[in-house]
C-alpha cells in the first residue's frame, strides 16, 4: 500500500487543480478529439502527480506536466481497447508526436479554453444547451450549479449536455476559433457563458462559501482575451461589469465568513484600480451608442462604485438603467432589480407592490433572492409576521450557507 503523499504536495496539487484544471480540460480536448477520454486523462494524471511529485519534487510548470503525462495516459487508454483498427493506431500514433502541448507563457499559447467555450457555443448545438456544455466541461461546475444558474433541474441540464456532446461528435464541429462573420454572430452565446461563470465565482449557489474567486478570476481572464480578439461595445460592458463587481469583492464577506449587504460594507476596502478601469471601459461602451445589456449592467454598478456612501447613491439614475436594462432584455429577475432599485428610490411600499405582481405571475416562486427582497420590504415596513414568513420562504430555497446564516440572523431579529 503506497504512503499517502506529504501534505505540503497535496495542498499544491489541489491548489493547481483549482486553478488550472479548466485550461488543461481544454488543451486535452483540443488534443485528443474527446470530452470523456480528455476528462479521464487529466485526472488520471492528477492521481500519477499525487504518487510522483513527493519523490520527483514539485515540477518548474506543473500544467504543463499533467497535459503531457494526461496525453500519454490517454494513449494508453486507447491502445488497451481491443480491437483497434488502423485509423486509431494512427490517431495513436500521432499523440505520441513531439508537437508541443503547453509553455511556460501563457501568451505563446493560443487560448485553448477560448477556443473551446467558442466550439462549444456553435450554432448548430441548440441554444439552451451552449451555456450548459460550456459552464459543464470549460469552467468545470457542476450540473447542480448550473442547473441553479438557469432555474431548473439538474437532469434536465444533464440532457442538454449528453446531446450537445453527442451533436459536436456528430457533426465533427471544429475546435477553434471562427473569423469573419461568423465570431460576432457566436459572440452573445460566448459573452452569457463568461458572465454565468464570473456570477458562480461572485455568488456561489451553494456550499460552505459565499464567493469562489477562482471561477471570478478566470471569467475576468476570458473576458480579457475577449476584449484583445475582438473589442465590440458589449465586451466592454461585460468585462467593465465584472470588474466593478469584483473590486467589492474584500467588503461582501464579514471576518467570520457571513454576508455583508451593499449598504453595510466598508467602502473604503473596494478596489479603486479595478473600480477605474471598470467605469472607463463603460465610458467607452457607451458611448459607441452600440451597447448592450451587458454596458446598462455595468453602468448601473458604475454608480454604485462612484457613490462614496449609501447615501449618496444615485438611485433615481439606477432605476432608469433597470428601465432601459428591462426594455432592452426583459426579464424577471431584472424586474426584480428594478423594484429594489424602486423601493430605495421611492420608498419600500413602491418595490413591495411590484415585487408582489412579479411573484403573483409565478416566475420567481422557487428563486430564493425574491423572497428575501420582499421580506426585506416587509420589515422595513414594519409587516413582521409577512416578513419572517417571507424569510422562512426564502430559507427553504437557499443552498448557499453564507445567505442561509443570513436569512437566519434575519428571523432571529424578528423575534
Amino acid at each position: 500500500m503506497s504512503e499517502s503523499p506529504p501534505i505540503d504536495i497535496r495542498a499544491r496539487l489541489e491548489a493547481v487543480f483549482r486553478a488550472d484544471s479548466g485550461r488543461i480540460r481544454a488543451t486535452l480536448i483540443r488534443l485528443l478529439g474527446d470530452f470523456g477520454l480528455a476528462e479521464d486523462a487529466m485526472h488520471d494524471a492528477f492521481h500519477a502527480a499525487l504518487q510522483r511529485w513527493p519523490g520527483e519534487g514539485f515540477p518548474a510548470n506543473p500544467r504543463a506536466w499533467l497535459i503531457s503525462t494526461a496525453r500519454f495516459k490517454a494513449i494508453d487508454a486507447i491502445r488497451r481497447r481491443q480491437r483497434f483498427d488502423a485509423a486509431q493506431d494512427r490517431i495513436a500514433d500521432a499523440l505520441h508526436g513531439d508537437a508541443p502541448v503547453a509553455t511556460t507563457a501563457d501568451h505563446e499559447l493560443p487560448d485553448d479554453q477560448l477556443r473551446l467555450i467558442f466550439t462549444c457555443c456553435h450554432p448548430a448545438l441548440p441554444a439552451e444547451a451552449r451555456a450548459a456544455l460550456t459552464l459543464r466541461e470549460v469552467c468545470g461546475l457542476t450540473t447542480e450549479e448550473i442547473a441553479r444558474a438557469f432555474l431548473t433541474s439538474a437532469p434536465a441540464i444533464a440532457q442538454r449536455i449528453v446531446r450537445a456532446k453527442a451533436r459536436i461528435r456528430e457533426e465533427s464541429i471544429p475546435y477553434q476559433v471562427p473569423e469573419g462573420p461568423e465570431l460576432p454572430e457566436r459572440l452573445g452565446a460566448v459573452l452569457t457563458v463568461v458572465y454565468l461563470l464570473f456570477n458562480e465565482g461572485y455568488a456561489a449557489s451553494a456550499g460552505p462559501a459565499l464567493t469562489r474567486a477562482d471561477l471570478s478570476a478566470e471569467a475576468i481572464r476570458l473576458g480579457r482575451v475577449l476584449f484583445e480578439l475582438l473589442p465590440e461595445p458589449e465586451v466592454m460592458g461585460l468585462l467593465a461589469l465584472m470588474l466593478l463587481h469584483e473590486s467589492r469583492r474584500a467588503a461582501r464577506v464579514g471576518p467570520d465568513g457571513e454576508l455583508v449587504l451593499l449598504e453595510q460594507q466598508d467602502r473604503s476596502t473596494w478596489n479603486q484600480a479595478l473600480i477605474r478601469e471598470g467605469i472607463a471601459l463603460v465610458e467607452r461602451a457607451l458611448a459607441t451608442r452600440r451597447f448592450g445589456p451587458y454596458t446598462l449592467q455595468a453602468a448601473i454598478a458604475a454608480v454604485h462604485a462612484e457613490a462614496r456612501t449609501p447615501e449618496a447613491t444615485d438611485w433615481r439614475q439606477i432605476c432608469a438603467l433597470y428601465a432601459a436594462l428591462l426594455a432592452m432584455q426583459p426579464s424577471p429577475v431584472v424586474e426584480l432589480n428594478r423594484a429594489a432599485a424602486v423601493a430605495m428610490h421611492e420608498g419600500p411600499a413602491a418595490g413591495l407592490a411590484l415585487i408582489d405582481a412579479l411573484l403573483a405571475r409565478g416566475e420567481l416562486q422557487d428563486y430564493h433572492l425574491a423572497h428575501s427582497a420582499r421580506a426585506d420590504l416587509c420589515r422595513r415596513l414594519g409587516r413582521r409576521d409577512e416578513a419572517a414568513a417571507a424569510y422562512r420562504q426564502a430559507l427553504a430555497l437557499v443552498r448557499s450557507d453564507a445567505e442561509k446564516r443570513f436569512l437566519e440572523q434575519r428571523l432571529r431579529e424578528l423575534g
